[in-house]
């Protein structure tokens, strides 16, 4: 039995579709992204190269979340995604062990719909006991709102790192700034920003976790 022409086209339509829609969710799709770079601790030789601007927000001990608030009329925090890992060698200190399980989240903070920083937080199933378990249900809830609540809170020094176009983080930025970049301009055209971040581990009731925070090209780090 032969099909029809309005048949094959159906679902020749059909297929098309599918293929699109797998396409269109791999593209969408940005967790993990994960931040491998050169962490280290900020001596007068690593800072010198670094305007004082973003000298200031790589070195704040405050809450982020509170101060990217107050430099904006509408902040929001965009889940890319959250799953149980293993803490790679990369990620690992002195509270947190190579191997061990731990959940990563991953976001983006928004200030004005505009990006502004990239996110990721490593918290060891072991620190999910108590009261922490909510850390494992934020959602789109600022972790740092938490974190900077809990009178219990220390915060270990802050390590930074550059981050070039080759990263995974500045490839994501690139995607993020699609509808920033004026329609006539090639890649060649776009001008390349070296992106910067700091990361640093968290105590909470004597429960550890780790926050890295990249500045993506349009923050008011940068300005």
């Amino acid at each position: 039995m032969r099909s029809s022409p309005r048949s094959a086209t159906i679902a020749a339509i059909l297929i098309i579709y599918y293929f699109m829609n797998k396409f269109m969710k791999q593209q969408v799709s940005h967790f993990p992204v994960t931040l491998t770079g050169q962490w280290q601790f900020p001596c007068q030789q690593v800072l010198a190269p670094i305007a004082s601007s973003l000298k200031d927000w790589l070195l704040d001990q405050g809450s982020l979340t509170a101060r990217l608030k107050n430099h904006s009329a509408t902040f929001r925090v965009e889940l890319l995604g959250q799953e149980k890992q293993v803490c790679n060698l990369d990620e690992a200190n002195e509270f947190i062990k190579a191997g061990e399980a731990v959940l990563v989240r991953e976001v983006l903070l928004y200030c004005d719909d505009v990006p502004q920083v990239f996110a990721r937080s490593l918290i060891p199933l072991s620190s999910l006991t108590g009261e922490e378990q909510a850390l494992a249900n934020l959602g789109t809830q600022p972790l740092g709102q938490v974190l900077f609540n809990n009178p219990s809170l220390k915060r270990q020094q802050i390590e930074i790192s550059s981050f070039d176009e080759s990263s995974s983080v500045a490839k994501l930025a690139k995607l993020l700034a699609g509808d920033l970049v004026k329609p006539h301009e090639s890649d060649d055209q776009q001008e390349t920003v070296e992106l910067w971040g700091r990361r640093s581990v968290f105590i909470v009731e004597n429960k550890p976790l780790m926050v890295a925070e990249v500045f993506l090209p349009q923050a008011f780090a940068y300005q």
